[in-house]
């Protein structure tokens, strides 16, 4: 068996060594996430997490971001489990998925008054006791077990075959361990209400919904569009910028700006017409001048919240986006943008031509408004509510 791995010490909020009456200063607390081999979307709500509670210790199954990535902790210690040492754990650590759940239980966390998990795959499967409050925020319920798991295994060309029963076998023990283990989280927080309704429906648990943390100070509004159509995102298979590509191909007058990088590059650049420009990977600095430019943002993908459309937005950028999932809650149709509802071609097409026809309807100010609903801010402020509020109430079940 794998050793238990015992956290750093945990030590006093510093408005709990000042004497500040609020309830939270006065607990020790410790924050898992499930990994840290790169610094996304999921890391970006973990970096307000940790400006909420600047006490925190941290856990995560793995480690590995770069130095310029690594600004977010401030110096924290990370504490990892053995995968962290496992061979090629840097570049092959989804692989060791199916020893995920038995680590996440080696973290030795008794010394904590509350536990916040940051949960996406097995986060949330952290080992409490009843004097503990366990608080929960999923980005999702495992979508690679749940919803997207027939895609997963056609993706992974692994529907038939050894490989396949492997894969099959895999995600059926990840998926009896992702519901079992909703029984130890106390309260669960949703990142929109789409992620919800999913919690409901895999573990039968009501959630709060708290929107994850966008960045809008970094985008500035800009009022003068240009003439061509922008996505930015990892170019990987379920983004479905084949798609964008596609479509855009098929509107020669109309010019596509991709950024981005990923696996599906040289496959997209072969689908793509002359009409299409990719830019690759770009500084933040050349992000935001193409999204403040952009006629339109476009966002083909099924996501849970979908950070990146909100970005648009907060420089004034309408979005045609696919009208599921969280971009039904981050986009307002007819107001700071328009959705497409079948994620094919033709229909994005078809928005297209809907959105130039109403060009003179797009007002950048109240794009950007609706935008900042979304802020750091807000996020800080609603997240801190709920940990105080849920604190005070558990406080008050233990002495009862």
């Amino acid at each position: 068996m794998p050793e238990l791995l015992h956290p750093p010490a945990p030590h006093r909020s510093e408005a709990a060594r000042n004497g500040a009456s609020t309830v939270l200063g006065q607990a020790r607390v410790g924050m898992v996430h499930d990994w840290l081999p790169v610094y996304g979307g999921a890391e970006r709500v973990l970096e307000q997490m940790l400006q909420v509670v600047p006490s925190a210790s941290l856990f995560s199954l793995i480690e590995f971001l770069e130095d310029e990535q690594r600004a977010f902790l401030n110096g924290r210690p990370v504490a990892t489990s053995f995968m962290q040492r496992l061979p090629w754990a840097r570049k092959a650590y989804r692989y060791y998925l199916p020893l995920a759940p038995l680590a996440i239980e080696q973290f030795d966390l008794r010394a904590y008054d509350v536990v916040v998990s940051s949960s996406y795959v097995v986060a949330k499967g952290v080992l409490t006791t009843a004097e503990q409050l366990h608080v929960s925020y999923v980005h999702s319920p495992v979508r690679y077990a749940w919803d997207l798991y027939f895609q997963y295994l056609k993706d992974g060309q692994a529907e038939r075959g050894l490989k396949g029963l492997i894969a099959r076998l895999v995600l059926h023990y990840l998926r009896l361990f992702d519901a079992s283990s909703a029984s130890r989280v106390d309260v669960f927080v949703a990142n929109s209400k789409y992620v919800a309704r999913r919690i409901w429906k895999t573990y039968r648990r009501e959630a709060e919904v708290i929107y994850p943390p966008v960045d809008t100070d970094a985008f500035s509004l800009y009022e003068h569009k240009e003439d061509y159509y922008l996505t930015l995102s990892r170019l990987v298979p379920y983004k479905r910028i084949d798609l964008i590509v596609e479509a855009f191909s098929q509107m020669p007058d109309k010019t596509l700006v991709v950024i981005g990088d990923g696996p599906e590059a040289a496959r997209l650049r072969d689908l793509a017409g002359p009409n299409i420009i990719f830019k690759g990977y770009q500084s933040q600095e050349v992000v935001h001048d193409h999204m403040q430019r952009a006629r339109a943002f476009v966002f083909a993908a099924h996501e849970d919240f979908g950070i990146v459309p909100v970005e648009a937005q907060a420089c004034g950028t309408p979005v045609i986006a696919y009208g599921r999932g969280g971009a039904r809650e981050t986009v307002l149709d007819g107001e700071t943008g328009l959705f497409f509802h079948e994620q094919s071609a033709d229909a994005l097409q078809d928005a297209v031509q809907r959105f130039e026809a109403q060009r003179g309807a797009w007002e950048p100010g109240r794009i950007r408004d609706h935008a900042l609903s979304f802020s750091v801010d807000r996020f800080r402020s609603a997240f801190a509510a709920l940990l105080e509020r849920e604190y005070a109430s558990f406080l008050s079940t233990q002495h009862a």
